[in-house]
């Protein structure tokens, strides 16, 4: 059974699955899916091109799957994806993909979106991740699942913010970041793995021990990227949460955080 109030705007394209709710003066578009559970609050808009997994909640005011802001697009046919079990706050605003960008945003599940958070067009965003209040993250940005950004961080276009990385509040992010480490300042600095966050969700104590090693061979032992790389990777040949430092190291294309 649909909940949906009669002073929403619903598109006859849209597609709504059974037991969700849409509450007065939202719109929402052309081409939109919105699986069961989901519950859009009062004065969303779901403009177009969006499908939106279960058992989301969606505030009031969120602007989602708007055209991109990017004068490179004209109008294609473009996508954003959401997964499931999000909760997506007030203001918040999540822009469908560009052509030029592969057309679709991407967004996982279990994400906590705080209040104003942008989403750009071509973004990658995992699962797990918080972005707390104020958060932006501009164009084909890659995050890692378990990230946590803080209030009024920013990121630039085309980076990577590897997997359980944590931002700091008001921190501009310009490099890439890779996992476990947590980026903080101005200007930003590496300043330590974010053992508490991986505490919390479970890891061994074993292995939080040789992701801080992994982190002093890199940042405190006055190694270059290039005479740390070997090293990390030896390592990596015993753990594999070493080598998901050493993949999130090697694939960025803009140069790490340090």
């Amino acid at each position: 059974m649909k909940l949906i109030d009669p002073q929403a705007i619903i598109d006859p394209a849209a597609k709504i699955a059974d037991n969700v709710i849409v509450g007065p003066w939202s719109i929402i578009g052309p081409g939109v899916e919105i699986d069961e559970g989901t519950e859009i609050a009062s004065h969303v808009v779901v403009r177009a091109n969006t499908k939106i997994g279960k058992n989301n909640k969606i505030f009031q005011f969120a602007s989602v799957g708007e055209e991109p802001a990017d004068k490179k697009f004209e109008g294609e046919d473009t996508w954003l994806e959401i997964g499931s079990n999000n909760v997506i706050r007030e203001g918040a605003t999540l822009h469908r993909g560009t052509g030029f960008g592969g057309g679709v945003t991407r967004i996982g599940d279990d994400n906590l979106l705080m209040p104003y958070v942008h989403v750009a067009h071509d973004c990658i965003v995992g699962s797990h991740c918080i972005f707390a209040n104020n958060v932006g993250i501009s164009g084909h940005v890659e995050v890692g699942d378990w990230a946590v950004l803080g209030g009024y961080a920013g990121v630039n276009q085309f980076l990577k913010i590897g997997a359980h990385a944590m931002i700091g509040g008001m921190t501009h992010i310009s490099n890439d970041v890779p996992a476990y480490i947590i980026v903080s300042g101005t200007p930003p600095e590496a300043r330590s793995i974010n053992a508490i966050g991986l505490e919390r969700r479970g890891f061994a104590k074993s292995d939080i021990l040789e992701i801080r090693k992994a982190f002093k061979v890199l940042y405190k032992k006055g190694n270059t990227l290039k005479e740390a790389l070997p090293l990390l990777e030896e390592m990596a040949k015993e753990n594999a949460q070493i080598q998901v430092f050493v993949n999130s190291i090697v694939s960025s294309t803009r140069g790490i955080q340090r």
